[in-house]
């Protein structure tokens, strides 16, 4: 009885979208003749709307590629282009087949088109060209095709099973899903939703907060003004600038960071981590990379499994809590402004070959472990600048170095900031210039 029910319900919401009156229509619906084409046949469906700024598209397609442009007239003008690729007998039945709706609803605009046989994806090819106010909200799902958006100013959701989601500047909050294509954001001017089941991800900059994440992609962001989580299975992660929370993390790939403003968590199951600039908290570990921190100024956590740490902290460091780094083969390097008050606690768990090298101008003490007793261990400890907060190195087999970062360093550590920061930055607007969003041209009715 139930689904008795549910059918009845389904076809008088067919009958109403099909025959109800489409309000403020400008134009009806055309659809035009078939054509016959170089092995198959083709039609088109259009048709005009008149609407207002602020309202919305909503575009429903079992499958087919979209592209969506933006104009200053207060219409949205549509054309589905139909093409099978057979001219055998079921041709013209595939095209007498697909269904379109088109029309007014009070929130603005419905496009809902449907295949009914399955099996005829593999000869049909739809496409959808629809121009809306460059003031609209968008509101678009396909089971299978690439959605192509040009800049727009409203809210946006899209969602395709399988294809690629490329769009130009969006001004308004945007959620882009796709089961396994690449998303292309040009800029994002508020908050930033973007899922790929496995592509990659490239975007320039969003001014709101960002989550995005992809099952095994690279993902390249140019900068992100609030919070930003970062998520692969496996590929690499840069980003630029960064402005408040940063959370970051790959199941093997290599993290690039450039400035960031607040708390940064990053984590890789097997790359490398790199920060060239960090003003907040900062916690980071690797499985089997080497961590670089080039410019530290607050408290740091970092470990790997098998890499180096190098980690030098800026003139205008203030570490408020301990620090940790720790690496289990590898060495640790770190350079420290002379007059920062910290209280070292260094240690070198094998020591064997290995030791703890301390510049002359601070006053640690070193100890060494006795043999005799099992013990390989040498440790450094002390007080710079009468003590603060605890900075403690622990590296199972390797060297720990404490570098004084004189004037001669903090030149090198600036130039080398310098030097990074452009190579970032030269590398993310390569990728930027790489994505080549066309701009959806408007149907031609």
């Amino acid at each position: 009885m139930q689904q008795r029910h549910w059918q009845c319900g389904v076809l008088m919401l067919v009958a109403l979208l099909t025959f109800g009156p489409a309000a403020f229509a400008k134009r009806k619906p055309s659809p035009r003749s078939p054509a016959n084409t170089a092995g198959g046949l083709s039609a088109d469906k259009s048709g005009q709307f008149s609407t207002t700024a602020g309202l919305r598209l909503h575009l429903v397609a079992d499958e087919g590629d979209i592209h969506i442009s933006t104009h200053e007239s207060p219409t949205v003008d549509y054309r589905v282009h139909l093409e099978v690729r057979s001219n055998d007998s079921s041709a013209r039945e595939i095209l007498d087949a697909f269904s379109l709706v088109a029309r007014n609803t009070p929130d603005g605009v419905l496009l809902f088109a449907h295949t009914p046989h399955h099996g005829w994806g593999q000869h049909l090819s739809v496409t959808f060209e629809v121009a809306v106010p460059r003031n609209y909200n968008l509101d678009i799902a396909t089971q299978g095709g690439n959605v192509l958006v040009g800049d727009i100013q409203g809210r946006v959701a899209i969602g395709t099973n399988g294809g690629n989601i490329s769009t130009g500047e969006i001004d308004g909050p945007a959620r882009l899903v796709t089961d396994g294509g690449h998303i292309s954001v040009k800029s994002a001017g508020n908050d930033l939703v973007a899922t790929t089941g496995g592509g990659n991800i490239t975007v320039g900059p969003i001014a709101g907060t960002a989550v995005l994440r992809t099952g095994g992609g690279h993902i390249r962001v140019a900068s992100i003004g609030g919070a930003g989580r970062l998520e692969t299975g496996g590929g690499n992660i840069s980003l630029e600038h960064s402005g408040s929370g940063l959370i970051v993390s790959t199941g093997g790939g290599q993290i690039d960071v450039g400035e960031a403003s607040g708390l940064i968590r990053a984590r890789t199951g097997g790359g490398g981590i790199r920060i060239v600039h960090a003003s907040g908290p900062t916690e980071l570990q690797t499985g089997a990379g080497n961590v670089y921190l080039m410019q530290v100024e607050n408290s740091v956590r970092a470990s790997t499994g098998s890499g180096g740490i190098t980690a030098w902290f800026g003139p205008g460091a203030k570490l408020t809590t301990p620090c940790r780094l720790a690496a289990g083969q590898g060495d640790i390097v770190v350079y420290l402004p002379k007059l920062l008050p910290v209280t070292v606690d260094a240690q070198v768990e094998l020591g064997g070959d290995h030791r703890v090298i301390v510049d002359p101008a601070f006053p640690l003490k070193v100890t060494y472990g006795e043999p005799d007793e099992g013990s390989h261990a040498v440790r450094a400890a002390g007080e710079l600048n009468g003590g603060g907060a605890a900075l403690v190195l622990r590296t199972v087999s390797g060297n720990i170095r404490l570098v004084l970062n004189d004037s001669n360093q903090e030149k090198r550590q600036m130039d080398l900031l310098k030097m990074q920061m452009d190579k970032l930055r030269r590398q993310l607007q390569m990728d930027l210039a790489n994505m080549k969003i066309p701009i959806p041209p408007p149907p031609q009715n």
